[in-house]
């Protein structure tokens, strides 16, 4: 279970609408969300991912021994160079996920979702062992999410030199990585810099300069990219979530849960599968994560859940859900609405939705004929 999500300051709480769930540290929008997320697609606004967690790894054998621990490969890259790591339990399942940055020769700084620091903390602190290694919260920096690095977006602000930036050419496959599906339509990516927060938080903002996080959610929904506060649950396989994409490096040497890593992919198929949905807008009922996904109708059988949901600029009401493998790629599936509760009974609608391919079963070209271990 997650942490509780830290308090952190809004940089602007002028009409801050604060979000819920994972995101309620941070608003979700400033009164406009549909217009905010215009400004961030124009490259005009950034988004205040403030409630992100840091944890500092330093040390002599930094990079060798997260090398060791966790699903990427860390050792011999550039200094500067960004990737995605997981770790994973001894029956190949993701525990943690993790955006890394290569500070320096010896020190990687992780990005991670609110709440999950303290548990991915605790598991490197039992496999430290001999290793040359220190682990630090960075409360004292701040994370400003955009599509380019911040200092790009609002030049007029004077925001300092960041102390990172993090980024990946998603939806490229990274070095080791393997493709479980199509790449999305016309993907934007995503970029996180990383600044000392005191730098940034006396900074004039306005209104114009930020872009709240249904707007974030919204960008990352339609990229396709799975979230571990959303996506990931107590069974969730990297298969089922295109991970192997950016975030398991399948040629490396042995880390924990390779071996369901290898069997998975070369012999067999995972038993679930990452969907983006597109959801019928026309009754104005906003889904929500968690929401059952049925098979043909709302008496149809249940065959999976949604995980996260937004309303985008241009293609509407859209989630991304978890669905059986078996799942007809074409098949018309209906998604619960809960409406409230009465006499102790939560009432719900549905609502229509259609698929959008991200993992696809191996019939249609989900298993690589190129991967090996």
């Amino acid at each position: 279970m997650s942490d509780p999500v830290r308090a952190v300051r809004p940089l602007l709480s002028t009409r801050a609408v604060l979000g819920e769930g994972p995101d309620a540290g941070v608003p979700a929008h400033y009164g406009a969300p549909l217009r905010e997320q215009r400004h961030l697609l124009d490259g005009t606004a950034v988004v205040d991912l403030g409630h992100f967690e840091l944890l500092e790894v330093r040390g002599a054998d930094a990079r060798s021994w997260m090398t060791t621990i966790t699903t990427q490969v860390l050792t011999g890259t550039p200094v500067g160079s960004s990737s995605s790591l997981a770790v994973l339990s001894p029956q190949g399942r993701v525990e943690h996920m993790a955006s890394a940055v290569v500070l320096d020769e010896d020190a990687v700084l992780l990005v991670l979702d609110p709440g999950a620091r303290a548990g991915l903390r605790h598991y490197l602190e039992m496999m430290r062992f001999a290793a040359r290694v220190e682990l630090t919260d960075r409360d004292d920096l701040r994370v400003l999410g955009a599509l380019s690095p911040a200092p790009e977006v609002l030049p007029q602000l004077g925001l300092p030199a960041p102390l990172a930036v993090w980024s990946e050419p998603w939806p490229q496959v990274a070095p080791g990585g393997v493709a479980y599906g199509p790449d999305p339509e016309d993907p934007v990516g995503a970029v996180l810099t990383i600044f000392e927060a005191a730098a940034i938080e006396q900074l004039p903002w306005q209104s114009a300069d930020l872009a709240g996080m249904s707007s974030w959610e919204a960008l990352r929904i339609a990229d396709h990219r799975a979230r571990s506060a959303r996506e990931v649950d107590e069974r969730s396989i990297p298969h089922e979530l295109d991970l192997l994409r950016t975030t398991v490096h399948t040629t490396k040497g042995c880390y924990r849960g390779q071996e369901t890593v290898a069997k998975v992919l070369n012999l067999g198929q995972p038993p679930r599968r990452l969907v983006m949905l597109h959801l019928d807008g026309s009754q104005d009922l906003p889904a929500a994560p968690g929401g059952e996904i049925r098979l043909g109708g709302s008496e149809g059988k249940v065959v999976g859940t949604v995980t996260s949901t937004a309303l985008h600029a241009d293609l509407g009401p859209i989630a991304l859900a978890v669905v059986r493998r078996a799942v007809p790629l074409d098949a018309g599936l209906s998604v619960q609405v809960p409406m409230g509760e009465a006499d102790g009974e939560t009432s719900s609608v549905w609502i229509d939705a259609s698929q959008e391919p991200i993992v696809l079963p191996r019939e249609h070209g989900g298993r690589p004929a190129t991967a090996r271990l």
